[in-house]
């Protein structure tokens, strides 16, 4: 098997990668039709009211992200799994039912977007962490970049075909279609037998949660990352805001092409992922390529004089943002103690998606204030500048100091001794 679909020689990985890309071909088409439902059916082209949906789901991880990480730690993750699932499943079945039956509010969907935040606010942790009981260390790296791709293959897919069902048929059977796919990924998780164990607490703190930030300040590649993430994904991750307010607004197209934009960018992310499936382990050189790359080509997509030059630069947009975030990630499942994953995994994801909760509803103000185009603009403005200074701070310590730290802490973590502490 090439080296870059090794994980997949794995029997659990394969169950979970197949109930995966099922379901999450379900969640892009659902992310595609909530936009598109708030945008049209429900407001007028209301960017600040989209931006405001996006913040309510994403915003719990903010709220509740350490204590889920807490619980991936001291819990199997598989049972914390079915039932975030299983909650989501019904978030999707909820608002589709309200759809068809013409009952559907905007403050319903509101409540929707808070419900599947907080389920997804404890299934983000559990599911990142729980590659580490799936497959061997050594291919951890691997396994994180294979769930990018399987995201991103989805993410090609799904919001093709939700913009084809929304054009045919409307929104409402696309959050049918979103609930029903829950069942591959369940189904996956009752057949899964994990060999991972459950972290036992630790004696040398009486909060697991300060622990874990304890851990976090004592690792100066850590907080860079992390803070870098949170600005990147404040104001260089809100794409469901900016892509439905330049599709309609500037170029005046329909759902179909709206559709379109999300499967065009999933080339860029889908490549990024599988390069990075081929690395065996991070480098500080990517993280930074990509964030510097990511706010160049949003800049240039700002400009863009039609459609499908917009559509075109979501590619490389795509690839470098993937890049980015691939690198993070692997970067702290390879480098972070195993007693810690779940609480660092789950302070990433705080910061990443409660950072799109925060900046979602000002790219969406400003995009309804001043222009779809002033909005991307100043988001990959900021992004290029935040990735100027993480450079400068890496340069001024030295080129290699981080990227050696990272180096270590890999090869300390990788010894199975190390591993079972």
């Amino acid at each position: 098997m090439s080296s870059t679909f090794r994980a997949l020689r794995n029997p659990n990985y394969r169950l979970w990668a197949s109930g995966a890309v099922v379901s999450n071909i379900g969640t892009w088409m659902q992310r595609v039709a909530q936009d598109w439902l708030v945008l049209t059916v429900l407001t007028d082209h209301s960017g600040t009211a989209v931006g405001i949906t996006t913040a309510l789901q994403f915003l719990p991880m903010l709220m509740f992200g350490p204590y889920a990480g807490v619980l991936a730690d001291r819990h199997r993750k598989r049972v914390i799994l079915l039932w975030t699932q299983s909650a989501m499943g019904v978030c999707g079945l909820a608002v589709g039912l309200l759809v068809v039956t013409g009952a559907a509010q905007l403050w319903q969907v509101y409540a929707a977007a808070l419900c599947l935040g907080l389920a997804s606010a404890f299934d983000g942790p559990a599911r990142q962490a729980f590659v580490s009981e799936l497959v061997g260390q050594e291919d951890i790296a691997n396994a994180v970049s294979l769930n990018s791709a399987s995201f991103n293959t989805a993410r090609l897919t799904g919001p093709a075909i939700a913009g084809v069902l929304i054009a045919w048929a409307g929104t409402g059977p696309v959050f049918l279609l979103n609930a029903a796919s829950f069942a591959a990924v369940i189904v996956s998780l009752v057949k899964i037998q994990p060999s991972g164990t459950v972290s036992k607490p630790s004696t040398q703190s009486k909060h697991p949660v300060i622990e874990g930030l304890g851990y976090v300040r004592q690792r100066p590649d850590l907080v860079m990352i992390l803070v870098l993430v949170a600005v990147i994904g404040a104001f260089g991750m809100n794409f469901p805001v900016t892509n439905a307010l330049m599709s309609t607004a500037v170029f005046g197209m329909g759902p179909g092409e709206f559709g379109l934009l999300g499967s065009v960018m999933a080339i860029g992310t889908l490549a990024g992922a599988l390069l990075a499936a081929r690395r065996s382990a991070p480098r500080m050189r990517y993280l930074l390529m990509g964030a510097l790359g990511l706010g160049i080509f949003t800049l240039i997509g700002s400009v863009s004089p039609s459609f499908w030059l917009y559509a075109a630069v979501l590619v490389p947009i795509g690839l470098a943002s993937m890049t980015f975030l691939n690198s993070c990630n692997t970067s702290i499942q390879l480098s972070v103690d195993p007693r810690f994953r779940g609480r660092v995994l789950a302070l990433y994801l705080a910061t990443l998606q409660g950072g799109t909760a925060l900046g979602a509803p000002l790219m969406g103000w400003i995009g309804t204030t001043f222009g779809a185009r002033w909005s991307v603009a100043s988001g990959g403005a900021i992004v290029l500048a935040a990735g100027l200074v993480a450079l400068f701070l890496v340069a001024r310590r030295s080129p290699l100091t981080l990227r050696q730290h990272l180096r270590k802490r890999t090869h300390v973590t990788r010894d199975p001794s190390a591993a079972s502490r």
